[in-house]
């Protein structure tokens, strides 16, 4: 039986967004704000040869650079969410795309990014690197 290894790592902001499907409802179909919770989970089955599976120095650097791009901002203004409902869902897949650019150890084999708009509900984009 193989194990997997698994690091995650989190950081959070605030930023805005409204829905733009049909009939959103009042609140979801105007700008809001969101204290949203980014959590990155890299999962592979070997380490590195200092016994690390990701350097977090570098997911650190990606996450800051993520806060950098969001906080404070209107997702619905930014191009990654042009022509689609800035949803929770897309913007798992959105940092899933960013973090994987940013962070390439070759023993990451699968990323799973969640998203948290509040306590109660989040999305999770997770696939193989």
């Amino acid at each position: 039986m193989s194990g997997v290894y698994s690091t995650t790592v989190v950081t959070d902001f605030v930023a805005q967004h409204y829905l733009t499907v049909p009939d959103p409802g009042p609140i979801e179909g105007a700008p809001h704000s969101h204290h949203f919770e980014v959590e990155l989970t890299f999962r592979g089955p070997e380490l590195n040869e200092y016994d690390y599976l990701v350097d977090i120095d570098d997911v650190k650097a990606a996450l800051a650079a993520l806060k950098d791009r969001y906080r404070d901002t209107l997702l619905n203004d930014l191009p990654e969410f042009e022509g689609g409902n800035p949803s929770v869902e897309r913007f798992a897949r959105v940092v899933f795309e960013r973090v994987t650019e940013a962070v390439t150890d070759d023993t990451v084999a699968e990323l799973a990014v969640t998203i948290w708009e509040d306590n109660e509900a989040a999305a999770t984009y997770d696939a193989s690197v």
